[in-house]
């Protein structure tokens, strides 16, 4: 599904996006922004765990100075989905990978730092 990432560009069906952006039921959501910068918060992927997924992969930046907050890791070790967190390039191998085998999956991307 993802084509092609680079520093602060991402390339899915053929579409560029250069803004942090979720992918959720195959649908991608440009333009994510986190209401704490660099930590993923519960409400910054509400959207995700409504949508039940089976997996959320967090690319988190290129250096990976993205992090999750402990209070959405809690979360997600009690309800789910299963969190893989790695860099952008490896998150993005890991979403396609999934998605390839027909998982539910979704993702948030941070395309830069």
């Amino acid at each position: 599904m993802i084509e092609k990432y680079s520093f602060g560009r991402m390339r899915i069906m053929g579409q560029n996006y250069t803004d942090d952006l979720k992918i959720i039921k195959g649908r991608v959501i440009p333009g994510w922004w986190r209401q704490n910068g660099h930590r993923v918060l519960v409400e910054d992927v509400q959207d995700i765990l409504d949508a039940q997924p089976e997996y959320l992969v967090i690319g988190r930046g290129r250096p990976g100075l993205l992090r999750v907050d402990p209070g959405l890791r809690s979360e997600l070790e009690e309800q789910g989905p299963q969190l893989i967190e790695l860099s952008t390039a490896r998150a993005v191998q890991e979403f396609n990978r999934l998605y390839a085998e027909g998982r539910n999956v979704a993702a948030g991307f941070h395309l830069s730092c």
